[in-house]
């Protein structure tokens, strides 16, 4: 039997936060990620009394917080006339995470280029600072997966300064986004990987894609690539091939169902939960 725990991104249901941490403990989640980048959790908007009320509904459910979400959009950290702001608000989503009692916060950071560049330095300083202040508070800085393949962001990692940087791995962002196996990009990123999303999705070539996957749609176009994102288990992702990899790096923490588009994402998630916990019961 694995350790790994199932969790689910509160904000997939789409029925607020009240509702969704009902709804994650109703279908068997063990934990929940949640967004805190705009409205009434976003760091501005939290008072210590929302913050203890936000614990309060989390606990009641027999929940745990597995990640924060702090995706900021708008090209991650790519433009430097925008990184300022960026660097200082994902700096108090990390203070209100902890809060929160969890020391995790995921974002996309951009793409990395394969080869140093202007834009490798912005992204970099940007990172950095992010990484020493993780350091400084003991929080994780995850960047999630998918822009670039895993020996790209491996190398990124490793020039930071700061410690703090780690990896939200989503196996289906890069089986959509470069068609390659999750199961070895896990291997070469498991000793950064701090929490994982559980997603599926093919990549196509397709003239009207339905889910496009946020600021890469431009550039992807460009190169008349496309992905789709399907329910676990119907996609490109081999999960017996990836779990297996999980348990062989030792990684222990859990896996996150996020689910981004689909008609009746209660149904899915549900039925994701119930995909993970046969795949789990046989690890």
């Amino acid at each position: 039997m694995s350790n790994l725990k199932i969790g689910v991104l509160v904000d997939s249901f789409k029925l607020g936060i009240k509702d969704g941490l009902a709804k994650a403990a109703e279908v068997g989640a063990k934990g929940v990620q949640m967004y805190a980048v705009k409205g009434e959790m976003a760091p501005e908007n939290m008072t210590a009394d929302k913050v203890k009320e936000i614990k309060d509904m989390v606990a009641s459910n027999g929940l745990v917080i597995s990640a924060i979400c702090g995706d900021l959009g708008g090209g991650g950290f790519m433009r430097p006339e925008d990184n300022a702001w960026k660097v200082e608000k994902s700096k108090r989503i990390m203070d209100l995470s902890l809060e929160l009692g969890c020391n995790i916060i995921t974002t996309h950071i951009g793409i990395v280029p394969s080869e140093e560049n202007e834009r490798m330095e912005i992204m970099r300083a940007a990172c950095s600072e992010l990484a020493e202040y993780g350091d400084s508070v003991g929080a994780h800085f995850a960047i999630e997966t998918g822009p670039e393949e895993a020996h790209t962001l491996k190398a990124f990692l490793e020039s930071l300064s700061g410690k703090a940087v780690g990896v939200n791995f989503d196996p289906a962002n890069l089986v959509m986004v470069h068609g390659v196996n999750a199961a070895e990009s896990f291997k070469v990123l498991a000793p950064y990987v701090v929490h994982t999303h559980a997603k599926d999705g093919n990549l196509i070539t397709k003239t009207n894609p339905e889910c496009i996957y946020g600021d890469l749609r431009h550039e992807l176009i460009a190169g008349v690539k496309y992905f789709e994102e399907v329910p676990l288990g119907e996609g490109g992702v081999n999960f017996d091939e990836y779990l297996a990899a999980v348990k062989a790096c030792g990684w222990e923490g859990f896996l996150t169902i996020e689910r981004e588009c689909g008609e009746n994402p209660v149904e899915d998630i549900t039925k994701a939960v119930k995909f993970l916990e046969n795949k789990l019961s046989v690890l």
